[in-house]
């Protein structure tokens, strides 16, 4: 009996063996169904010519096609194939559309999102749009749903979900556009209420001091500029009243700012001042990290001859072209401008009636409109959104006025297809020419020709703004402020052929004067970043193509070289601690800080760790005291999200002040000791031996798709190994675990067999395609790698069908 139950055991485990292998082999041969085609000759119809796929070993494609709308056709049969669900979250993400798709988990972000109406805004910038952009647009769709259907699976991520992918249209393309509105520009929305609460709570001459126009380590492309702000005197400090700060508990918990996580690098030498005489530009845009990566590289001929549209670099699944990149005559590359794009607009209502408010003629009526949300295994949700004439109420000031939101992408023309024609520009004065008109955020525009030439300027459009210089929100109610239409092109802010030969960008104040007014101040980062940048490009001499890689892998820590200056300065003058613990404390703080320094922000460095967790707990205990009365009154108001704060705390800590000096310190070295202490107790509480305490430790990457997380069993498969990343904030190499450079592109225009390319993560989305994460080890370790597609490894032919 025994031996029958164990024959019947060993026979059923085997049969369950067996089911289980035959589920995971099916499951694997329809994931591997998925696989975008890399071979072969396929049919697509509305083609006019055959069109040619070459892939490299990194998957990298080169498009040979006869037309622009043939390039765009096959163009969206390779983001179809290698990043549907990519492209389908890009969409839903600016159509508030995403708990559709992904549940109620995600209805949150889609209630935020649908206030802008961006699907019916831009149904409407459609129908605008010229007949050359329609038909490109038409061709693109067709392109992508044709390659959504030659796949024999749909992609993973919809089985996972047990949904179907919607079919692309051409409207999708403009959402995709303005998810990176989104992304790039509501952070001035929330600098705009953090400024404007300061000045309502703070006596005027302490808010114009905490939210300075112009910083430390400025490095505009001019010199003129605003001039740093005054220190509040001491009959202003007095009227704060009791706001000291105590305490190593007093700062928060690191963490990177918001203007970190969305910035870039850009910069060009005329060809004057290079070894081989061509202009050379460099671009790494910095972004959120997922995998895939947000962009997708390509090169793509549309037609034969010198004159035929021709252009390799980044593409933007869901957009039918190259986005920064080089067409042979002209290189360009974009840094978001931080420029103020938007406003708050405080609505004055009538006390009787809370939906009308004034306008410059007498009263107009909040309008009301219900969005229906539709959401994956539950009930549609529905959103009342009240809109202005100025646009949507988007939140309130101190004294609980709405605000609504006036904003550049919520106009008629704030997306089109004018970038692409960097494809066919010739010279960077073409170049400036086209950028006032692009429909994309804007964006610094840094470009190079193939004679030798370089300039930059405002892509997108700019509001014409009177009455106020917009840094804070304003009542429209008496026409006194306000939008006039948009900027003359000629207006625009530019510079061609600088006298020194050098040009550079980093999310930083890049003008001043007159031009500074027109661009306004949309929460512009620090300027150590950029002031590194210009000074190492100042000290090339003769300059090639890896020289500019090596300035964007720069890890050199300058900025929190001044941090640690300052900590062991004050050490030394502080009174000796009273507490055996706390001097012991203080001693092993300064040992570090000499002997763990190798002044970069490099994987294995104990010392960066720690003085970088000084100067946030100095920066945070200097300025919070000041601010601390808004937090007081506004309890959801964060001060850390003032760009410009670290510059704030460098005039207090080297002017020293003694009336704005924080209780319970006696002096600012008693203050810089204090945050000694806290720095050294955030990394003490992690029980880890100092050894341990590496900045790689704390920079680990942690690039994964967005599965990853739901599914902690496949990791290993959806993410990226966990590298250990030099580079940080204020310097070159902005690396953080889940942002920092998106591309690395290095390029003179005419010798792009010589350019250089990087990107985190591969050409595909899929997890078991080879191109997941080709070429990501380059990325991580800054190998030089090239910008053009390499020997081809995979040839499909797209034909015409159904001719």
């Amino acid at each position: 009996m025994r031996r029958r139950l164990l024959r019947s055991v060993i026979i059923v485990s085997v049969c369950a063996a067996a089911l289980l292998l035959a589920a995971v082999l099916a499951g694997g041969l329809a994931l591997r169904g998925s696989l975008a085609r890399l071979d072969g000759t396929r049919g697509v119809r509305g083609l006019a010519a055959n069109v040619t796929i070459e892939r490299d070993a990194l998957g990298a494609p080169r498009v040979l096609a006869e037309s622009p709308a043939d390039a765009a056709r096959a163009l969206g049969w390779l983001h179809a194939q290698e990043r549907c669900f990519q492209m389908d979250l890009l969409r839903r993400a600016a159509a508030g559309e995403l708990s559709a798709l992904l549940g109620p988990a995600l209805l949150g972000t889609d209630r935020d999102v649908r206030r802008h109406r961006f699907g019916e805004r831009l149904e409407a910038s459609l129908l605008a749009m010229d007949e050359p952009s329609r038909s490109l647009l038409e061709a693109y769709a067709a392109g992508v749903n044709a390659g959504l259907d030659d796949l024999r699976v749909r992609p993973p991520e919809y089985l996972l979900l047990r949904q179907q992918p919607r079919p692309w249209r051409p409207l999708d393309s403009l959402l995709v556009v303005a998810a990176m509105y989104l992304d790039l520009g509501l952070y001035t929305a929330e600098v705009d209420l953090a400024r404007g609460l300061a000045r309502e709570v703070l006596p005027r001459p302490l808010a114009e001091f905490v939210v300075p126009m112009a910083g430390h380590w400025d490095a505009p492309l001019t010199d003129e500029g605003p001039a740093l702000s005054v220190l509040p005197t001491a009959e202003v400090a007095a009227s704060l009243g009791d706001h000291g700060v105590a305490g190593p508990g007093a700062t928060r918990a690191d963490r990177v700012p918001a203007h970190d996580r969305a910035g870039s690098n850009s910069w060009a030498v005329a060809g004057r001042l290079t070894r081989h005489g061509g202009a050379l530009l460099a671009n790494d845009m910095h972004l959120g990290h997922a995998l895939p990566n947000i962009w997708y590289r390509a090169e793509l001929r549309q037609g034969h001859g010198a004159a035929a549209p021709w252009a390799v670099g980044v593409t933007l699944p869901g957009v039918p072209g190259v986005i920064a990149g080089s067409n042979g005559r002209v290189a360009w590359g974009f840094t978001n401008a931080y420029g103020d794009w938007l406003d708050l607009v405080a609505l004055e209502t009538d006390p009787a009636d809370s939906t009308r408010y004034r306008v410059p003629a007498g009263w107009d009526t909040l309008r009301t409109r219900l969005e229906v949300i539709e959401v994956a295994g539950r009930a549609p949700d529905t959103l009342v959104v009240r809109e202005s004439r100025w646009g949507p109420v988007w939140a309130r000031d101190a004294s609980g006025r709405p605000l609504v939101l006036r904003w550049t992408a919520h106009d008629a023309g704030a997306v089109n297809l004018e970038l692409l024609r960097m494809a066919t520009v010739r010279s960077v004065d073409e170049a400036l020419a086209l950028a006032p008109g692009l429909g994309m955020p804007g964006q610094n525009l840094v470009c190079a020709d193939a004679d030798g030439r370089i300039a930059w300027t405002i892509a997108g459009r700019l509001p014409r703004r009177y009455g106020w210089d917009g840094r804070t929100p304003a009542s429209w109610a008496d026409g006194t402020r306000g939008w006039d239409g948009w900027l003359d092109p000629a207006q625009h802010p530019r510079l061609a052929d600088p006298p020194e030969g050098r040009l550079w960008t980093a999310n930083n104040r890049v003008a001043g004067g007159t031009q500074l007014d027109v661009l306004g101040d949309g929460g512009y980062a620090l300027g150590a970043r950029a002031l590194q940048i210009r000074d190492g490009l100042r000290a090339l001499k003769q300059p090639v193509e890896s020289d500019l890689l090596a300035l964007q892998l720069d890890d050199r820590a300058l900025y929190q070289d001044y941090w640690r200056g300052v900590a062991l300065a004050s050490l030394e003058r502080a009174a000796p601690a009273a507490d055996p613990a706390v001097a012991a404390r203080r001693e092993r703080f300064a040992r570090l800080a000499r002997e763990g320094w190798d002044g970069r922000a490099s994987v294995g460095s104990v010392g960066y760790r720690v003085v970088r967790a000084f100067s946030g707990a100095l920066v945070d205990l200097a300025c919070a005291p000041l601010l601390e009365p808004v937090r007081r009154a506004h309890p959801a108001f964060d001060g850390r999200d003032l760009p410009l704060r670290p510059s704030v705390a460098r005039e207090l800590v080297e002017r020293r002040p003694a009336h704005l000096v924080p209780a319970p310190h006696r002096d600012w070295d008693a203050l810089a000791a204090a945050a000694v202490d806290t720095a050294m107790a955030r990394l003490e509480a992690t029980g880890e031996p100092e050894s341990a305490w590496t900045w790689g430790a704390r920079n680990t990457a942690a690039i994964e798709h967005p599965f990853a997380a739901v599914l902690p069993w496949l990791r290993s498969r959806l993410a990226a190994p966990p590298d250990q990343l030099p580079g940080d904030s204020n310097l070159p190499r902005v690396q953080h675990p889940t942002s920092g450079a998106s591309e690395r592109l290095v390029v003179s225009p005419g010798r792009e067999q010589d350019g250089l390319f990087h990107m985190p993560g591969g050409q595909s989305g899929h997890p078991l395609s080879p191109f997941f994460l080709a070429g990501h080890d380059d990325w991580v370790h800054g190998r030089p790698a090239p910008l053009l597609p390499q020997a081809a490894r995979h040839r499909l032919v797209l034909t015409p069908a159904g001719r």
